[in-house]
């Protein structure tokens, strides 16, 4: 059986931590601020992976309130979705994610974005399509004091 989920995360921009995105470092003067890394693109990635399978989000499996986890890598996140996947007989088909901010310039991180993806998740990098938009200056996100991701993926269930 072919199942899709659908996965968002938004965190803020604060000064004092690095930024993260598809498990790159990419340099920039702010950082996001979470109880992981804060990696928006992997936790809606995260979401829309449990989602397909009918499982809790991300806040379930990996809560704020655990102190084990602090700092945690969401590039290992991921790798422990796929854990809960495979308990369930599930496995990533492809994945569909969508980033939005106005700073900074996304594009020369994708390809390492997508090759960190496509290894946690065991896929071919080419079934992982990862794209930048800006907020056109709309909002908190527009003004660049926070980003968002989203992300559409299909997983087939034995």
């Amino acid at each position: 059986m072919t199942r899709c989920g659908i996965g968002y995360d938004a965190h803020r921009l604060v000064a004092g931590r690095k930024l993260i995105l598809g498990g790159v470092e990419i340099p920039h003067s702010v950082g996001l601020d979470g109880h992981s890394d804060a990696d928006v693109l992997s936790h809606a990635i995260a979401d829309a992976l449990l989602g397909a399978i009918g499982e809790s989000d991300i806040g379930h499996h990996f809560p704020n309130t655990d102190e084990t986890i602090r700092g945690i890598s969401s590039i290992a996140i991921l790798e422990r979705v796929t854990h809960v996947l495979r308990k369930t007989k599930a496995r990533p088909v492809n994945v569909d994610a969508t980033l939005i901010a106005e700073a900074p310039k996304i594009a020369p991180y994708i390809d390492a974005m997508r090759e960190n993806i496509a290894r946690v998740l065991h896929l071919e990098r080419g079934r992982i399509s990862i794209k930048a938009t800006t907020n056109e200056g709309l909002g908190t996100i527009g003004r660049g004091e926070g980003m968002a991701a989203m992300a559409v993926v299909s997983v087939e269930q034995d």
